[in-house]
């Protein structure tokens, strides 16, 4: 049984209807030293079974860090069940980022505990999570949808029925959104076959019809999840993509669910970049291995592997360099790494994972065209979505390569990086 199970259990355990439930207890005072236990299990069995009401219980009357906020979290994992050990690792790196990031007052850095209590509770798709998700990809495509829903919305106005015309003015609209030429026509051609298949000419289903289409383009193909462990993630994209922190936000989420992750810096010709690459990894908590600046990257990436399996590490985040104004160079290189640890780790890297700018438009289409060719892209999380109305590159990378969409960048936070739903992105641009 899940945690979510476990507390929803403990929640309808009071046999109350959900509409005869009664006030939430008072607030739990810390110098009430057994009795706060008894006042917070009563509420927490009172409030909605959704973690922001969980949380609202447990922060009752905290307005900063210290002793009472850390006693009452691990009571929280208490009443689901969970290992002690894992309780006191949770707080324990909490504290430790806190600490790092300077902040004490509970406004600061609520959200981020919330966010670090769904991944370590395994509730990231309950529904209050997906709720928080959904308002902050709508916030964050606010841009996008400034450039696209309100011209669709002109365009459906100023036509009856799907004409030439319409089409026409469509096309134009998709390319000022940077969807680009080819995938504007793409997406056209889809959406005619099935306006054509469902019978529909008049303007005002046009808006059904796109939202099926995307949520059909952004449709993740079915893979094989398993890997034998350490599973190894190699990281590429051109320097500037914001690859080094999504890295960071990559061991975050991991290491929140559990995981003991490793970071390589294998992107050797930049010191900055190593530097850089180690006081992230030091901020999160992972493990870091680096060599000397101007190492061969493929050496790096060996004692990585080295290092992975005999340190008992689930997960290997291989950074890389970006320095497409060597294109040969680097795409050979990348090709050395791959070899390199599939031969120390039989069928590493298991993915490809490649990083690109949102904001960049139309380059990042020809950045995942080039690595695609060159070594194979298994992935693509998108960073800098919430700084851009040129979101409609997301549509195109989907169309033209196929390659699955798996996060996207919202914000500099580490909460910030987030799974990529085509369903709720679609539902977010035409809402």
């Amino acid at each position: 049984m899940g945690f979510f199970s476990k507390l929803k259990q403990i929640w309808q355990g009071d046999g109350a209807p959900a509409g005869q439930r009664q006030p939430a207890a008072e607030p739990p005072r810390p110098e009430d030293d057994g009795k706060w236990r008894e006042e917070l299990t009563l509420a927490l069995r009172q409030a909605e079974p959704r973690l922001s009401q969980w949380l609202d219980a447990i922060v009752q009357g905290v307005e900063e860090r210290g002793p009472v906020l850390d006693e009452r979290l691990l009571f929280l994992f208490e009443a689901l069940d969970a290992p002690t050990q894992e309780a006191e690792e949770f707080v324990s790196r909490f504290n430790a980022w806190l600490e790092g990031m300077g902040y004490v007052k509970l406004r600061d850095f609520r959200s981020e505990l919330q966010y670090r209590l769904a991944l370590a509770l395994d509730l990231e798709d309950e529904e209050d999570e997906r709720d928080r998700l959904f308002l902050k990809l709508s916030e964050g495509i606010s841009k996008t949808k400034e450039q696209i829903t309100k011209r669709i919305d002109s365009l459906i106005a100023g036509h009856g029925e799907m004409d030439e015309a319409f089409w026409e003015e469509l096309e134009e609209i998709l390319i000022m959104a940077d969807v680009g030429f080819e995938a504007a026509q793409m997406l056209m051609e889809n959406l005619k076959s099935r306006a054509r298949k469902e019978g529909v000419k008049e303007t005002d289903r046009f808006r059904d019809l796109l939202k099926a289409e995307l949520e059909s383009i952004f449709k993740a193909p079915k893979r094989i999840q398993a890997v034998n462990p350490p599973e190894v993630v190699m990281m590429i994209g051109v320097n500037g993509v914001g690859k080094t922190t999504t890295i960071a936000k990559l061991a975050h989420r991991a290491q929140m669910q559990g995981k003991k992750v490793l970071i390589a810096a294998g992107d050797t010709f930049r010191a900055a970049a190593i530097e850089q690459l180690e006081v992230w990894a030091n901020r999160v908590g992972a493990g870091f291995f680096a060599k000397a600046a101007n190492s061969d990257p493929a050496a790096v990436a060996f004692e990585a592997m080295d290092m992975a399996l005999a340190g008992g590490y689930d997960l290997l985040l291989l950074d890389t360099a970006g320095r497409l104004h060597t294109k040969a160079n680097l795409m050979e290189e990348l090709e050395k790494i791959k070899r390199v640890v599939g031969k120390k780790h039989p069928g590493a890297p298991h993915r490809s994972v490649l990083v690109i700018d949102a904001t960049t438009g139309q380059n990042a289409l020809s950045q995942t065209k080039l690595f695609h060719e060159a070594v194979g892209v298994d992935e693509l999380i998108l960073t800098k979505l919430d700084g851009t109305a040129k979101g409609g590159v997301v549509v195109a990378v989907a169309l033209q390569f196929n390659v699955p969409i798996t996060y996207v960048g919202l914000g500099e936070k580490m909460e910030d990086l987030r799974p990529f739903d085509g369903r709720d992105f679609a539902k977010a641009l035409l809402s």
